[in-house]
């Protein structure tokens, strides 16, 4: 796949094991048949196959680490998904029919290859990336995760390593979580409690 092609990866990795209930990915999730390519796929390699190598090395990268970021609590919900398309037209600079088929194969990579592959694909990302275009990503990744209105610990727990593969310090990654800190799960969670304490009690 375009993916793989791009960053150099084999083409044929070591197939999932398998278990009672059939292939599953290292994860332990259900493995998806790369036999299996769809249509869409094939039309999302066609997309990026007509951009220069670099641009379409750096837009898969940036999408994938997207997907990473999404896949962090082992679900993409409809609103990351939106928020995904959204951040790759403005990213990209292409159709918004473009960008959700660009979304649909880095989510579709992500899910197969991302257990193995994360590092690898972030840390290349990450080395032809400035770093406004790294604390940009990075932000964008957490968008994403706040697009359903709350930033799970998963969630935070991948972002702040994404920020670690991105070769960022330490003050630059809390700055951009701070833009998002209402959003943390953990915090809303101390917020209702807090709510809940307040709340004068029944007579």
């Amino acid at each position: 796949m375009v993916f793989r092609r791009l960053f150099g990866l084999d083409e044929n990795p070591t197939p999932a094991p398998s278990g009672p209930a059939g292939p599953v990915d290292p994860t332990g999730q259900p493995a998806v048949d790369a036999e299996a390519e769809t249509a869409v796929i094939r039309r999302i390699a066609a997309a990026l196959d007509a951009m220069p190598e670099d641009r379409a090395r750096y837009l898969a990268g940036y999408a994938y680490i997207l997907s990473r970021a999404a896949l962090a609590d082992m679900q993409v919900t409809d609103a990351e998904t939106a928020a995904m398309e959204q951040i790759v037209v403005e990213t990209g600079a292409i159709p918004e029919a473009e960008a959700v088929l660009v979304v649909e194969m880095a989510k579709t990579q992500s899910k197969l290859y991302g257990a193995t592959e994360d590092y690898i694909i972030t840390r290349d990302w990450s080395s032809r990336a400035t770093t406004d275009q790294k604390l940009a990503l990075l932000r964008a990744c957490y968008l994403v995760g706040a697009a359903n209105g709350s930033i799970s610990a998963e969630e935070n727990a991948a972002l702040m390593q994404i920020g670690s593969e991105f070769a960022l310090d330490a003050d630059q990654v809390k700055s951009v979580r701070s833009e998002f800190y209402e959003k943390l799960s953990v915090v809303q969670a101390l917020r209702a409690q807090q709510a809940a304490s307040a709340e004068p009690a029944e007579a």
